[in-house]
């Protein structure tokens, strides 16, 4: 019989090599561990839950940093440490409680490119997946896309900061319990999910900036389809509105390259490059945000939005 530290040798090494049934595992299995740092910090409450919830997300995305597979125990209290002496510098500034714990640094690998493994990823993803839409459309926005800070993420989706800090924190609890439970599940292909989707946009952006918005709109929004242009306008005919304002731009000389696309389930956020006319280089803001809800993969809602503002004119 393996010893404790042996197993954990063990279920580290398959961990590292994509095995998130292991990873589950090892997490599941140091639970009481972590949940004991984090009582010891920040006594008996909330934040000590949200501490352990911290550490397991950290440990899903940096279990390839583990170089002594024997040190799993302490390497996840020590996550959980670091998570509770975060909380407690930033409880007197922070008043809606700390929802930064699984944001990346800008200068770490994206998500994606942590979650090379592809039974790690799927797993992931499985678990966004089974967010509710709210919680799970300010998770994507946040986590997996340019519009990240709280302001643009509440203009883009409606609603107040202090919600969307409601919903990221629900998200990071969700997540954190949704890793533990479906571990040694079957998870589908993220990948081929997403490059799905996003071979599909790129095939409606061309034929949007070919003049045929129209036949894109016919073909895959629903007739009672909701458009909310970048400044929240809204017409009577919301399809029609949307056939025009991309009419218009192309009238401009405005054109959209599709940079990146995340989906799941009946949500698709598209981002895109805004190209203005070489004689007016300041027409637009340098990029947009197409956030799409789906129903039975037919456009119900689209929300565009401008991360960044139109560029200055130069002299």
């Amino acid at each position: 019989m393996l010893s404790s530290a042996e197993s954990d040798v063990e279920l580290v090494r398959a961990a590292q090599a994509g095995d998130a049934a292991c990873l589950g595992l090892l997490v599941s299995r140091h639970q009481a561990g972590m949940r004991a740092v984090a009582l010891s910090l920040l006594g008996y409450g909330p934040d000590a839950d949200d501490a352990v919830q911290d550490g397991m997300l950290v440990a899903v995305r940096r279990i390839g940093d583990l170089r002594d597979p024997a040190a799993a125990g302490p390497w996840l209290r020590a996550i959980v440490r670091n998570a509770c002496r975060m909380r407690l510098r930033k409880s007197s500034a922070v008043p809606f409680g700390d929802v930064e714990a699984l944001a990346l640094p800008s200068s770490e690998p994206t998500p994606e490119e942590l979650l090379e493994h592809r039974s790690l990823r799927d797993w992931v993803w499985h678990a966004v997946g089974e967010l509710s839409e709210p919680v799970r459309m300010v998770a994507l926005l946040r986590y997996f896309s340019d519009v990240s800070s709280y302001e643009q993420i509440a203009a883009l989706c409606g609603v107040p900061i202090g919600t969307v800090r409601s919903r990221l924190s629900q998200a990071r609890i969700k997540l954190a319990e949704s890793l533990q439970d479906s571990a040694a599940l079957p998870h589908d292909d993220a990948a081929a999910f997403t490059a799905a989707r996003r071979q599909e946009a790129e095939e409606m952006m061309a034929q949007a900036q070919q003049g045929e918005f129209a036949g894109v709109v016919e073909e895959h929004w629903w007739p009672d389809a909701e458009f909310i242009g970048p400044t929240g306008e809204r017409l009577a005919d919301d399809r029609y509105f949307a056939v025009k304002a991309m009419e218009f731009d192309l009238s401009n000389g405005v054109r959209q390259r599709i940079t990146d696309v995340v989906a799941s389930r009946n949500l698709t956020i598209w981002q895109a490059d805004l190209i203005s006319p070489p004689d007016d280089p300041t027409h637009c803001p340098p990029g947009v945000v197409w956030l799409h809800v789906l129903r039975e993969g037919r456009v119900q809602r689209l929300r565009l939005f401008h991360p960044r503002p139109a560029r200055e004119p130069a002299g």
